[in-house]
């Protein structure tokens, strides 16, 4: 802040140039007179030194660097911030994979346990006779009764289907016939 406004008063100084001055408050700068302004408006007269034309320049240049630093700081904060929240997002991300890590293992742990369950039923159902197991189908939902109907051996599906509810049997069929 203190170079911001030691700036501005070099540019206002350079801009008065080394012989005028800021007058004081309430007291009247004098004019200039006519011999003057014609001296200062003379071919022979240069209206800016060598050496003040260089300081005004300086004095850019600085104003430009000052502005430079201060962009770049900016930029090195928000660089700091978006590590900081790449560093949070790859923690969401591995904690998500961790999750859908556990969650497919338990998927799978499920499904195993259904098969098992599954595999027993069908183990029961081939060792009963077939008008009972047809009897314990028939009150089965039709969309487990054909899957089950599908895993089993023809041989077993043979001997079930008399005592089956004939429209579950014509589906099953058609169903395979079909391809689905």
């Amino acid at each position: 802040m203190r170079r911001r406004m030691f700036v501005v008063i070099v540019l206002i100084c350079v801009c008065l140039g080394p012989h005028e001055t800021v007058p004081a408050e309430g007291v009247q700068s004098p004019k200039p007179s006519v011999e003057q302004a014609k001296e200062s408006a003379s071919p022979d007269h240069q209206p800016l030194s060598a050496s003040r034309a260089a300081r005004e320049e300086k004095a850019i240049q600085d104003a430009r660097r000052q502005q430079l630093a201060e962009k770049e700081a900016a930029l090195a904060a928000k660089e700091q911030e978006l590590k900081k929240l790449a560093a949070k997002l790859e923690a969401q991300v591995k904690a998500l994979e961790d999750s859908k890590k556990r969650l497919d293992e338990s998927l799978k742990s499920q499904k195993k346990v259904q098969d098992d369950k599954r595999k027993k039923m069908m183990t029961l159902i081939k060792k009963m006779r077939p008008e009972q197991a047809g009897k314990y189908m028939d009150k089965m939902d039709e969309t487990m009764v054909i899957s089950m109907l599908d895993q089993m051996d023809p041989k077993t599906v043979l001997k079930l289907m008399p005592y089956l509810n004939q429209p579950r049997v014509f589906k099953w069929m058609t169903d395979n016939l079909k391809g689905v």
